[in-house]
């Protein structure tokens, strides 16, 4: 069974990008707005951070309240700008103050999210061929499923999409599957069928743990085609994929 290692793909484009960087002449900058000092979010800012710093780019973190987002888009010439979430005081549709040139997490729905595209990079760096399989993409939120669904469909790709109520006993029929939807546990090994591809995207806190959608007795299971780790799997490609994007809107400035 193949273990689609993110973190071994990120390290790769994370060399590309330092050279980038370095060809660029100047440091981008990105620009991240919460309003959320949470172990968890603050665990992830920490990370694009590092990230950041290991590849050249400069990172600003601030924690304003909904009105003062407003303020600091509107003045930032920051090259990218993202609004981390959740947000706890301020309603999503700050995202639409974001310049759609600045956009680099994708929430505006211009282009692919972040994640949506570590998804699919993921898959591709293992060579996990997609056409002619029956995909199943389980929560259809704004960050992953829905733009990961729109962009497979784009690419003619058959995409079923499972949501609240959705017998997922179902999911058995499927050869790629991928969930995103924060529910622990949710994706048992009897709903996958052998031979299958499962990426896990979810993302919850328990006890300060974050745990996935997929529970233990799919691990378990020794007869899957690949799956993601515990921890390392998507979440290091979204950060790379988010800094590739900051590249290429600090190019587009040049």
């Amino acid at each position: 069974m193949i273990e689609l290692n993110g973190r071994k793909l990120a390290a790769e484009m994370k060399e590309r990008q330092r050279a980038e960087v370095a060809e660029l002449g100047r440091s981008p900058r990105l620009l991240i707005l919460r309003d959320n000092a949470g172990e968890v979010i603050s665990k992830y800012v920490g990370l694009k951070k590092k990230y950041g710093e290991e590849i050249g780019v400069e990172v600003l973190d601030k924690i304003v309240s909904g009105e003062e987002m407003r303020e600091v888009i509107s003045k930032s010439e920051a090259d990218g700008i993202i609004v981390q979430l959740p947000l706890l005081h301020t309603d999503n549709s700050i995202l639409n103050e974001i310049p759609i040139e600045k956009d680099v997490d994708g929430l505006r729905g211009a282009r692919p999210t972040a994640t949506a595209m570590a998804i699919d990079e993921l898959l591709r760096g293992y060579n996990i061929e997609l056409s002619g399989k029956k995909i199943a993409v389980v929560g259809r939120g704004k960050l992953v499923g829905e733009p990961l669904m729109r962009m497979w469909e784009e690419r003619g790709l058959e995409v079923t999409v499972f949501h609240r109520g959705s017998d997922l006993t179902k999911l058995k029929l499927f050869d790629i599957i991928m969930s995103a939807t924060g529910q622990p546990r949710l994706i048992l090994g009897s709903f996958v069928k052998p031979g299958a591809v499962v990426v896990d995207a979810g993302t919850a806190s328990e006890g300060g743990v974050i745990v996935g959608d997929v529970d233990e007795s799919v691990r378990e299971r020794r007869d899957l085609f690949a799956i993601t780790p515990r921890v390392g799997g998507v979440g290091p490609m979204t950060v790379a994929c988010l800094f590739q994007n900051v590249i290429l809107a600090a190019k587009r400035k040049a």
